[in-house]
């Protein structure tokens, strides 16, 4: 059946030739938006765990993590090579001999053809990146910058600490190196509309990026947010206006970039609304019926693919 968007299980077996699977790794790190350097708090959708599994408070190693999950996702996927993927906090916010450490101790377990870094845009430098770009000559390297929304007014109600032109700036140094792009977007955000969210994905296909995530904005326990939504002064996003969204979305990002998510991952523990968050498989069905629907694809309406088409009709 017609695939109509880049997706990342396809991207990985194009270039390896077999199942590919990421194994999420927590490293123990922070980030400044709750140490003090920038803020306490966090983003106010973002709980103390940090997007995290509690591995490393727990005692594992980064060695440890990967085996586990290794042994997991081999049985469950027939996964024969892994990425490790720094995903909790801000894998990029320690000295560079740390960083150092924490990579070459994922590239070093057997099985691991590369890394996918999570981190903020102001939190990478050309050290940072220097040493990132040593890895690329031997192994699949991506760095996740966590942009969220393009409207500056957004970011700072969601205590981001950061404006859209970081981000922009982080992926201008990182580029040329070897190094794959993606970026993170949160749709649903508060005071957003569909305005809002064409107008991140115009950024992102003008930044010429090589991945995009896309996740739901859902309330968890404990959050400024969760305070928002008890109040009444937040309205979750319904499954189908969420699915909407997205393949709007999915329409102006150029066909090459590789959709690396199109929705989140909650904890049930932690999960305060909407429930139908928790309904994965169905969301990525109704997107594919949707998109089937309007009988659109990822790139319809990019820029790239419309001068295509119109430079056949000339």
């Amino acid at each position: 059946m017609e695939k109509r968007y880049n997706d990342l299980n396809s991207y990985f077996r194009r270039i390896f030739g077999c199942r590919v699977q990421k194994i999420t790794v927590d490293a123990g790190l922070t980030c400044p938006n709750r140490d003090g350097s920038l803020a306490t708090g966090g983003c106010i959708y973002c709980n103390s765990r940090g997007s995290g599994t509690g591995a490393y408070a727990n005692g594992q190693s980064i060695t440890e993590q990967l085996l586990e999950g290794k042994k997991a996702l081999t049985k469950r996927y027939k996964a024969k090579k892994f990425i490790a993927y720094f995903q909790s906090f801000s894998n990029t916010y320690a000295p560079v001999d740390k960083l150092k450490q924490m990579y070459e101790e994922a590239l070093s377990v057997d099985g691991v053809v590369g890394l996918s870094i999570g981190t903020r845009p102001d939190c990478v430098d050309t050290d940072r990146l220097s040493l990132i770009e040593e890895y690329t000559g031997d192994f699949l390297i991506w760095i996740e910058y966590g942009l969220q929304s393009a409207a500056d007014e957004t970011l700072a109600f969601i205590n981001r600490g950061h404006d859209a032109a970081c981000v922009v700036k982080a992926v201008q140094n990182t580029k040329n190196r070897g190094i794959k792009i993606c970026v993170h977007v949160i749709l649903g955000l508060p005071h957003e509309n569909r305005t809002h969210i064409l107008q991140t994905a115009k950024l992102l296909a003008d930044l010429e990026i090589d991945g995009v995530k896309l996740h739901l904005l859902y309330v968890v326990k404990g959050t400024p947010m969760e305070t928002l939504y008890r109040e009444g002064k937040y309205r979750c996003l319904e499954q189908q206006e969420y699915v909407d969204l997205v393949c709007d979305f999915l329409e102006r990002i150029p066909p090459g970039v590789v959709i690396q998510r199109l929705t989140g991952d909650p904890h049930r523990e932690e999960l305060v609304a909407p429930a139908w968050s928790l309904k994965k498989t169905e969301t990525l069905a109704l997107i594919k019926e949707t998109l089937e629907k309007r009988n659109t694809r990822q790139g319809m309406f990019s820029k790239m693919n419309v001068e295509h088409r119109t430079s056949n009709v000339e």
